[in-house]
């Protein structure tokens, strides 16, 4: 539900007429659809042109082209399993209950994060992968372990990687690249100091930046040359990045996966490393 998500994550920054109109087509989008920009107009106190302007600064040529990405929307919209709860978990929830919610949100944050990332946007980040000579991955805190997972993936495809948990060895690395290489940072606030700042520094040195983020504008997303949108649970207080760290993973591992059929010799760099650290292990 790609603009909807996207319509919702920047309620706050808008001005209030967008505001007013954003509003009213995440709370009604069934009744959104049915109506004309003129009743939309009627409907939220505004004028048919502002209407119009709103659908254009979303980046519609119109409104009818802004409806019909709704309607696109609640089609892709996550209909969770029979007998699964959303919502946030709460202390005096069963273990039944728990289970479900859990289950229910990391699925409904993986699909939507799938869904608010265009064909379009991650064929050119594949591109950037393929062709680059050295790829650098950044992340602090969870991001840093869907960073690691990733970089390991990308050395088995034989991928010149960088990865360092340390955010001082990051920032080294960063000051070595070059027009051809790639900065792959994550984080989902957008607003993580040491992430960024290795960002900017990648930015600087000509490397292509990569970004995966929220849908809300922040920092990072906005000195990428190409970003990729995590979809979390926002709902009720958050004791980790569960949803988060698992829509970071299921967009890092699709990426994997779409290169994996994208180089010829793939499989054969998959072999050789499973033959190697088939070495390490013990006969059973």
């Amino acid at each position: 539900m790609s603009v909807l998500k996207k319509i919702h994550a920047t309620l706050d920054t808008m001005a209030p007429a967008d505001r007013q109109i954003g509003q009213f087509i995440v709370d009604n989008p069934d009744e959104m659809l049915r109506l004309s920009s003129a009743a939309l107009a009627e409907q939220t106190g505004r004028s048919q042109s502002s209407v119009v302007k709103f659908s254009q600064k979303l980046g519609y040529p119109g409104y009818q082209q802004l409806k019909l990405a709704v309607s696109e929307a609640k089609a892709q919209q996550w209909q969770a399993p029979e007998g699964m709860v959303h919502g946030s978990i709460e202390r005096g929830d069963a273990y039944l209950t728990v289970m479900q919610k859990l289950i229910a949100s990391k699925l409904a944050s993986m699909q939507q994060t799938m869904s608010v990332n265009s064909e379009q946007t991650i064929g050119k980040v594949l591109e950037l992968l393929d062709k680059a000579e050295r790829i650098h991955l950044a992340g602090v805190s969870a991001s840093a372990l869907v960073a690691r997972d990733f970089s390991i993936k990308l050395m088995k495809l034989g991928r010149n990687v960088l990865q360092d948990n340390d955010s001082h060895v990051q920032l080294a690395n960063a000051s070595s690249l070059g027009p051809k290489d790639v900065m792959f940072a994550l984080s989902h606030s957008g607003t993580s100091i040491e992430t960024l700042r290795i960002a900017e520094l990648a930015k600087a040195r000509g490397a292509k930046v990569v970004v995966v983020t929220s849908l809300k504008d922040n920092p990072l997303g906005a000195i990428a040359d190409v970003v990729l949108h995590s979809v979390g649970d926002d709902d009720g207080v958050r004791s980790s990045s569960i949803t988060v760290r698992d829509a970071q993973l299921a967009l890092t591992d699709l990426l994997f996966i779409l290169l994996v059929q994208r180089q010829p010799n793939a499989n054969e760099h998959i072999h050789d490393s499973e033959t190697a650290v088939s070495a390490l292990k013990v006969d059973w």
